[in-house]
């Protein structure tokens, strides 16, 4: 990649606090610009712009260097920077923005190209696509450029693949695994029984707050994609859990003269800060490896057995929908392939010739 445009003064990001998690202290004011859309507009997760901004940013590198940025005549450079009304003096990074304004489908089709060349796979190609195609789309509405190259380009078609799920029994493990008789021991109990009671995602769960659990602690709300709430609700294990955790950190700030509010986070790092989703994903991996499970199970994985166990036992596709967040059924559908024995049930008590002679 063209080092000067990647690092130092042409480099495409560099972390600002005052931002977010997704902010960039760029020198192209063009992504930025289009980040702040879909946080600001789109209702985005920080994290997930980030993404988006990661996929640009390679983007921007490959043009960068494929098009020899540094060998470009002023005049051109000139002429494409004055496309994007608020880049900065850099150059270079004028001419990328100016790159990324003036970009045809045979450019998109070689950044296609290197990645195919190195390996990439479909799904990584698809979401890589589906970047360019949300920033072109935003810089055609605001009238950035006069086509939308991407409409030429295809996705392409990824096999599809079955969430994974594992047993009840294994849960049981895994569930069992903290020590809670000690605080973070309890913490984690808690935030695994939560993840399996409710189902939500591991971005969710750390983002619940104090206030948001309903008096009787039965239920939590949750605050999911697009900013879309939903009440859901919780078992009795994950309960107990949930007030076994909060009594020992509620003891633990009151020897520090402190109190909990109703807007601080529920589940705290050691510093007394929000845990992080990687810091949940982290403790999920350590207490699979201390029972003896498969690594590679996750947050997600826990999420998918819950959908899974509850189309097991009876439950109707709308309801776990709902508790998923799932906007539309079709999302919620892929679990009916993994549970299968609730439909061997029905067709073992239903069919006349199903049993055994």
């Amino acid at each position: 990649m063209n080092e000067r445009f990647r690092s130092g003064s042409g480099r495409l990001f560099r972390p600002s606090p005052d931002k977010g998690s997704y902010a960039m202290t760029t020198p192209l004011p063009l992504v930025q610009q289009f980040l702040d859309y879909l946080v600001d507009e789109r209702h985005f997760s920080p994290y997930t712009a980030r993404c988006y901004g990661l996929d640009l940013r390679q983007y921007g590198e490959f043009l960068a260097d494929e098009y020899e940025v540094n060998a470009a005549p002023e005049a051109e450079a000139a002429t494409l920077a004055a496309r994007t009304a608020d880049v900065t003096a850099d150059v270079d990074v004028q001419t990328v923005s100016g790159l990324m304004l003036a970009a045809d489908v045979d450019r998109i089709r070689g950044f296609l190209g290197w990645m195919a060349d190195r390996d990439y796979s479909a799904a990584t190609t698809a979401r890589k696509i589906a970047t360019l195609r949300s920033f072109h789309k935003w810089m055609e509405k605001r009238s950035l450029i006069e086509a939308n190259p991407m409409l030429a380009v295809r996705t392409p078609k990824q096999a599809k693949r079955l969430p994974k799920a594992v047993s009840v029994e294994q849960i049981e493990q895994l569930l069992a695994a903290p020590d809670d008789t000690v605080l973070l021991g309890a913490r984690d109990r808690a935030i695994l029984e939560t993840l399996y009671s409710t189902g939500i995602r591991v971005s969710e769960v750390v983002g619940i707050n104090r206030g948001d659990l309903d008096d009787a602690g039965e239920a939590i709300l949750i605050r999911g994609k697009g900013r879309r709430e939903r009440v859901v609700p919780l078992g009795s294990h994950a309960l107990a859990a949930l007030r076994n955790y909060v009594g020992r950190h509620d003891s633990e700030l009151a020897e520090a003269g402190m109190k909990a509010d109703p807007d601080s986070p529920l589940f705290v790092n050691k510093h007394g800060g929000r845990l992080s989703s990687r810091s949940v994903r982290r403790k999920v991996t350590k207490y699979l490896e201390q029972v003896g499970l498969d690594p590679e199970i996750s947050p997600h994985t826990i999420r998918h057995s819950f959908a899974t166990h509850l189309l097991d036992n009876g439950a109707d596709l709308r309801s776990v929908q709902e508790l998923l967040g799932h906007q539309s059924l079709s999302s919620t559908q892929v679990y009916t392939h993994l549970s299968t024995r609730r439909v061997r049930d029905s067709y073992d008590k239903a069919h006349p010739r199903a049993e055994a002679g």
